[in-house]
């Protein structure tokens, strides 16, 4: 049998309670660098094996046990999200071309609707990009539905959409579908003029699609065996010859992406390893021509580019970290160049050790510059002159903690700038910016029904001193009533992540109400490996100094103990992905510190993954985290920290941990080997869950509704570990 697991009497009752289940053990031996390490869980990859599904299945069944008590707050929960939902709703129309195109959504549909309607043809001036005001329940004249998901997902237990994208001339539309969770995408294609699906249809793409100016050729990305995109093809619609490879790229330690400059006049292969970039440019009007290095790779230089007419000049601007003046430019410089030789560059935008610069987006008569200072994004628009450039202006919004962005802004004479803006307290707002007046002109906030008000809410930051000395920012939202006179009472969810230099910024949550309302505070610790203070933040908490991410959130949650926030009795650690790693961490390092560690997809295997380049995205991974395979130093170093590795016989908190069995990223063999082998050695009487969604893959459930299920399960167990469960 695969495992062991019957019921047992709870005391005193003589009720029936289902046991946790008991993963058996096959001892496997790994042997690296002379260390021999007994895996007695690795048998639980095999997904194919019957005694696998079994044991996952049984697992599922304990979970739900264990939380059926939780059945009644779940459903509340659910039901406040709902309510507090605007389910029909359209997004803001965004101009491409003669058509405005947004997105509807209904009531009871868990999918949204893509739809375009007709520009007014007597608009001029700014008038002409002023979107429609299009209302709920009113029929927009002209509209036309150019995908439903709902049509697509129907008869499918998971549904997901990859491309969406429209020709230039806005009569084709290529998109693709995934109906299994594991990233891989069947693209078709469709005649907007007539709505007919045309013949081509390509299965095993990467999600995005590029179109040729002309529409004749759509560029597309596929996958080799270890998902990693590597190839970029060439598709001439109607054509029943093979589609043509472009690009390949052999290293395995390199992603492969297309796309095109915001002009539309360069078509851009983009060929990335974690410190690396280089890219490839064809002239979009020349599909089947052959494209060219735009700036040779070289080791430990990334860079972007981006294509704009500066003084009647086309010129390309160009975003990179490369060495200027003997210093190398860690938070990225931007330099200007002819097209014809980008190696010819001058500087524009110098290094700045206190603004890490992001991104450049060009229009026909200004730049954008997205940047982050002080932990917080900012957006800048440069006006282009007849002779150059004119005077940068920041954007301001007076806010404390707020996250701000480019939405879409497709056309490249456009005269506003789609941004969006939002914060803990502050449902997204969109705005267009209008660069010639400096107006800021609401389109639509996003709106939050049952009677929320900003006011009741409030956020700020705090700093917890790191092991080191380092200051570690903190950013909390919470009801303005949850403070207590009994300091220490309050609970709180810790929220963290510190890694690929992600930065967690803040932004509004309608389901997150569900928790302050119950008088939780939400805590997002900004550890470093993530880019919220810039690159050096990236890079002091990656490789060989990787356990300061760990640390930090352990010195945040110690600071937010010790200054009378919370309570470690009060508290719950949260984190997914390469976030569920940290909370494997901490689990190990403080499990007193905390009363329940809520872990998504989480990466606690590291060492067994990356150890396996056959495994999806091992190589690429190593320039995160090392390459232990080849360098003993690694190895040792995560070993010391990988969380399955460092379980001990000790008190652990509560934990829950769920994964997807689809999941291409983080196998759902990590978290189902950490639970077995943290029940079969830890101390104490704490739960320990595993739940499994068993069609769903990185992201988890598909549709809305499960989404909110999901959460409102989530939730519920968050509650319940912080004794808040009957509030």
């Amino acid at each position: 049998m695969a495992l062991d697991s019957g019921t047992i009497s709870e005391p005193g009752s003589g009720t029936p309670v289902l046991a946790a289940p008991i993963a058996k053990t096959v001892p496997t031996e790994r042997v690296h660098h002379g260390d021999v390490f007994i895996d007695e869980y690795e048998w639980l990859r095999d997904k194919e094996n019957s005694e696998v599904v079994a044991y996952l299945e049984a697992e599922n069944a304990y979970t739900e046990a264990q939380t059926e008590h939780l059945g009644g707050l779940r459903d509340t929960i659910f039901d406040e999200i709902r309510a507090r939902t605007q389910e029909t709703d359209l997004s803001v129309p965004t101009r491409m071309g003669e058509y405005w195109y947004y997105s509807r959504s209904f009531e009871g549909k868990q999918y949204g609707v893509h739809c375009r309607c007709p520009i007014a043809t007597a608009a001029t001036g700014i008038d002409a990009w002023t979107p429609p005001q299009l209302e709920v329940g009113t029929e927009v004249p002209g509209e036309q539905v150019l995908l439903d998901s709902n049509e697509l997902a129907e008869g499918h237990d998971f549904f997901a959409l990859g491309a969406f994208s429209v020709s230039h001339d806005g009569n084709l539309l290529a998109y693709s579908v995934d109906i299994a969770g594991d990233e891989r995408y069947v693209l078709r294609f469709k005649d907007l003029r007539t709505g007919e699906l045309l013949g081509d249809e390509i299965a095993g793409t990467a999600p995005g699609a590029t179109w040729s100016l002309d529409g004749t050729h759509v560029f597309y990305q596929t996958v080799d065996e270890s998902w990693r995109p590597d190839t970029v093809w060439r598709h001439r619609l109607g054509a029943t010859d093979p589609d043509v490879k472009v690009f390949h790229e052999p290293d395995e330690r390199y992603w492969v992406s297309i796309g095109a400059t915001r002009s539309e006049k360069y078509l851009v292969i983009w060929v990335g390893s974690k410190i690396t970039t280089e890219g490839w440019v064809l002239e979009s009007d020349n599909p089947e021509g052959e494209f060219r290095v735009l700036l040779p790779r070289r080791e430990g230089v990334e860079y972007s580019a981006e294509h704009a007419v500066i003084g009647g000049e086309n010129r390309f601007l160009i975003l990179h970290n490369d060495v200027v003046d003997g210093v190398k430019a860690e938070n990225f410089v931007l330099a200007e160049a002819p097209v014809d030789d980008p190696s010819a560059m001058t500087l524009l935008i110098g290094h700045r050790d206190d603004v890490r610069l992001e991104d450049v987006d060009p229009f026909r008569d200004h730049l954008v510059l997205s940047y982050r200072r002080e932990a917080l994004t900012r957006i800048a628009v440069w006006p282009l002159t007849e002779s150059g450039y004119g005077e940068r202006r920041e954007l301001e919004f007076g806010l404390e903690l707020f996250a701000v962005g480019t939405g879409a802004n497709p056309e490249w004479e456009q005269p506003t700038l789609r941004i969006g803006l939002t914060s803990f307290i502050t449902p997204m707002r969109v705005f267009d910016y209008v660069p010639a007046t400096g107006e800021l002109l609401l389109r639509k906030e996003q709106p939050v029904l049952g009677g929320f008000d900003a006011n009741d809410y409030e956020q700020h930051r705090e700093w917890a001193i790191a092991e080191d000395g380092t200051r570690i920012p903190i950013s909390l939202v919470r009801r303005k009533n949850a403070a207590t006179a009994a300091l220490g009472a309050v609970p709180l969810l810790l929220y963290g992540y510190g890694s690929y230099e992600a930065s967690m910024d803040p932004s509004f949550s309608v389901s997150r109400l569900s928790l302050l309302d119950r008088g939780v505070v939400f805590a997002v610790a900004h550890v470093r490996g993530g880019g919220e203070m810039g690159r050096l933040w990236y890079e002091n908490g990656k490789t060989l100094t990787k356990k300061n991410t760990f640390t930090d959130f352990v010195s945040c949650a110690r600071h937010l103990i010790e200054s009378g926030i919370t309570a470690a009795d009060r508290m719950v650690a949260d984190g997914g992905s390469a976030g569920g790693l940290l909370m494997g961490a901490v689990a190990n390092l403080a499990p007193e510190l905390f009363a329940g560690i809520l872990a998504n997809v989480p990466f606690v295997d590291p060492l067994t993954s990356i150890l396996d380049p056959s495994l999806p995205l091992t190589v690429i991974e190593w320039d995160e985290w090392g390459n232990p395979l080849a360098d003993k130093d690694v190895y040792e170093y995560m070993k010391s920290y990988a969380p399955y590795e460092n379980i001990e016989a000790k008190d652990y908190p509560a934990i829950l941990a769920i994964t997807s069995l689809n999941d291409t990223r983080v196998l759902y063999v990590e978290p189902a080997k950490w639970i077995a082998k943290l029940r079969a050695t830890k101390t104490g009487d704490s739960p320990l869950l595993l739940k499994t969604e068993m069609s769903a893959g990185h992201g988890g459930v598909s549709g809305r509704y499960e989404k909110w299920k999901e959460v409102a399960f989530e939730y519920a167990w968050v509650l319940d570990r912080v004794g808040r469960a009957d509030a």
